[in-house]
């Protein structure tokens, strides 16, 4: 029972005396008993002891929290050089040398994480109106791209200094990871207006994307780790939302048509159609193949999916099928939510630990499809309400998302994955907790609910 415990963040208080009181399995006690009888007191209007809070969220309590994170980020994830000698700044970039690196704070501002975060922040400042949102994506935005041509030129001059210094994973991508998440939010950055010039990376990102990144012979994406032409499931995310983005840019069908390609193929050897939910990885040459439903990585499935939908032409042919594998997933991914609201680090597994950044993407992705008139709101808005209640426990006064899990490969046996750290600084959790907390304010801004028989109701339209 202590070591379930100890995946639990400190914050969550009353979660963490349900983990104590509960069983062996992780399942939650029922603390609340009463000496009423059922003639003296109507027992069915006596308020539970939920382990999270339980209700209707309030708007303003949303707000709150996104501000809350905003505030710690901004002072966290500086944009500057310095010199990791002398520790002094560099601010002329005619004078960078192989000791020029970003000056540190909480977070790699140039990671596929951060990659997700100025979507996030991009989607915030349109939801809210607030612009301090799409100024912290577009500072950031602007002050990379304005930095690459410099450390371009002086990794072509300087080969034994390294390729571009602190920006290589942009300037010379070698991995999905490098660069797909940045595209995507660079594009979406410039579908709003942005006026950095982002278009050489994104252009570079793109043809990474499609021709450099290994395949298998059918065209899927893969990586050669830790198997010889395996899939992650990650990597839907990492490739197709890009691709998506840039076919609503350039107007262009070849690129729906690969994103398209890519969530078929991917999905054809990875969905299981009976649980409804993903496997983390398949490798080719394997007869049996180990199937661990890592959250996260179903959450970067689900997310996809929402992605390509978002910007897919309704008269796209593969639209319909997409459509249906959205909604085969967030059924399953329904069924799978636990008492608390959150959803567990291997989703059939319960007694693997509750976490946090799964939870937060498919509060996002239930919230999104049904603003998107995708999925039905009277099914499954309740269960997105109480998952935004869940993860809004993990939002610290200072502004972190606790328990996250960290980065994770991929494995094939169940200890790795019940047993990986969780961590405030783990940065998978800021973008999706800040969409879903978006996501959710549009819920309640197109919807109204009740409380009808002690529980939570999407009010209908008369």
């Amino acid at each position: 029972m202590i070591r379930i415990f100890t995946h639990i963040s400190t914050s969550g208080t009353a979660l963490a005396i349900a983990y104590l009181l509960g069983s062996a399995s992780g399942s939650f006690a029922q603390r609340n008993e009463t000496r009423a009888n059922d003639s003296n007191t109507p027992l069915h209007l006596l308020q539970p002891d939920y382990p999270v809070p339980y209700g209707i969220v309030k708007k303003e309590n949303v707000l709150s929290d996104l501000n809350r994170i905003y505030n710690y980020l901004n002072q966290v994830t500086p944009t500057a050089f310095v010199d990791s000698k002398t520790g002094q700044p560099v601010t002329d970039l005619t004078k960078i040398d192989q000791h020029t690196v970003l000056q540190k704070g909480d977070y790699r501002i140039v990671s596929y994480e951060w990659g997700v975060t100025y979507s996030a922040m991009l989607l915030a400042a349109k939801v809210t109106g607030d612009r301090k949102f799409r100024e912290y994506a577009d500072k950031r935005l602007h002050f990379i791209a304005e930095s690459v041509p410099y450390f371009k030129k002086t990794s072509q001059e300087h080969a034994d200094w390294g390729t571009a210094g602190p920006l290589r994973g942009l300037v010379d991508p070698h991995a999905l990871d490098d660069c797909g998440a940045m595209c995507a939010a660079m594009i979406k950055a410039t579908r709003a207006g942005s006026t950095g010039n982002f278009r050489p990376l994104i252009n570079s990102h793109i043809d990474y994307i499609l021709h450099k990144e290994h395949k298998l012979k059918d065209g899927s994406l893969a990586r050669n780790r830790p198997q010889p032409n395996t899939i992650w499931l990650d990597d839907l995310f990492m490739g197709v939302p890009a691709l998506a983005q840039m076919g609503k840019l350039t107007g262009d069908k070849k690129y729906y048509d690969e994103a398209v390609k890519q969530v078929l193929q991917i999905s054809d050897r990875m969905f299981n159609k009976e649980k409804g939910l993903y496997m983390h990885g398949w490798v080719e040459g394997m007869t049996e193949h180990p199937q661990f439903h890592w959250a996260r990585a179903n959450g970067w499935a689900i997310l996809t999916k929402v992605e390509l939908l978002d910007v897919l032409p309704e008269n796209h042919p593969g639209r319909a099928k997409i459509l249906q594998l959205l909604k085969a997933h967030i059924k399953g991914l329904a069924a799978r939510q636990s008492g608390s609201g959150f959803w567990h680090q291997l989703l059939d597994r319960n007694d693997s630990y509750l976490e946090t950044s799964a939870t937060a993407i498919y509060t996002y992705a239930i919230a999104k499809a049904i603003n998107s008139g995708w999925v039905q709101g009277l099914t499954y808005a309740p269960m997105a309400l109480l998952a935004w209640n869940a993860v809004s426990t993990k939002i610290n006064p200072q502004g972190q998302v606790e328990g996250t899990c960290v980065g994770t490969g991929m494995a094939f046996d169940p200890a790795f994955y019940y047993h990986r750290p969780i961590s405030p600084y783990a940065a998978h959790g800021y973008g999706p907790v800040i969409m879903a907390g978006a996501e959710v304010l549009q819920l309640l801004n197109n919807n109204a609910f009740e409380i009808n028989d002690s529980s939570v109701q999407l009010l209908q339209k008369k």
